[in-house]
This record gives C-alpha cells, structure tokens and sequence, in this order.
C-alpha cells in the first residue's frame, strides 16, 4: 500500500512540474515571439501554442493543486459542524467531485477520439492537430479524476482527506 501512495504522490507532483514546464514554455513562446517581432521576422502559430501549453499547463496543475490545498474550498459550512457532520459533508463533496471529473474524463476522451479519427486541425497558422494538445488536457483531466478519487477513498477508510494546506497560503482574510 506504500508503494501505491508513494506512487500517486509522485504522479501528483510529476503532473505540477510538468505544469510549471508548460508555464515556463509559455514565457519562452512569448519572448520568441517578441524577439522575432522587433527583428521583423514571422512566427507563425505562437499564441496558438502558447494557447496549447496554457491548457495543458492548468489541467495538468489541477491535482498538484489539490494535494496542497491551492483549491477554492468554500469551508464556512464545515468548518461550523461537529467531526462526523464534517466527514460526511467531505464524503459528499468528494464524491460528487469525483463523479463529475470521471464525467468529465470520459467525454474528453471521446472528444479526444473523434478529433483523432476526423483528423480535426486547428485553424490558425500552426495548423496543428488538434487531439495532441487535447490529449494532454486529457491526460491532466485523468490525473485530477483520480486524485479525487483517492481523497474519496482515503476519506472513506480513515476518516480524514490528505489535502494539506499550507499556513504560509492561506490569506489573512479567513
């Protein structure tokens, strides 16, 4: 079972590095992009990639985001109940988060499979194929599907979700 969170963890993690990746690609596209503008060179496609890389980059940060408490959780509610209250409250809420982004996965997947199977092109200048960078929110889509999944489970076996959230970002508002 170690192995398994050990894994998962990692899987959450290598998602919010590749995430930083994308965030790091767009920076790179962008100065590219400047570059070539002041040197009165063309580089066709890049907001369409940089576009590409911010979706891909939100997606794929979902689940890391999740583990580190960086969703907006509305917590007036559960915060206000005893402890039984709040786990079935989280249960609740996990699972329906769970059930919509499994939802969710499934019909991305077919969106995936029919722009593949069509050949489906984008209608910039990149003329990239379209199920490569949906692929890749696809995949994010899949990772956040099964965090979820494992917050549900965690919860159901011990009474308490594994999202940890730093003091340093919680605002002072709270």
């Amino acid at each position: 079972m170690n192995s398994l969170r050990r894994g998962l963890d990692a899987l959450y993690l290598s998602s919010g590095v590749l995430a930083a990746l994308c965030l790091i690609a767009i920076l790179v596209l962008i100065v590219v992009q400047m570059v070539a503008r002041w040197t009165g060179e063309v580089f066709p496609g890049a907001p369409d990639y940089a576009g590409y890389a911010m979706a891909a980059a939100s997606f794929l940060a979902f689940a890391n985001a999740l583990n580190r408490g960086s969703h907006i959780r509305v917590s007036i509610l559960v915060n206000a109940v005893g402890p039984g209250m709040r786990r079935l409250i989280n249960i609740w809420c996990f699972a329906i988060g769970s059930a919509i982004m499994w939802y969710f996965v499934y019909y991305a997947g077919r969106f995936v499979y029919w722009s593949w199977k069509f050949n489906d092109i984008s209608q910039g200048q990149d003329k990239t194929a379209l199920w490569i960078p949906q692929s890749v929110m696809l995949i994010g889509a899949i990772i956040m599907a099964i965090a979820l999944t494992d917050h549900l489970i965690h919860l159901l076996l011990s009474g308490d979700h594994r999202i940890k959230r730093d003091i340093v970002d919680q605002s002072f508002g709270e």
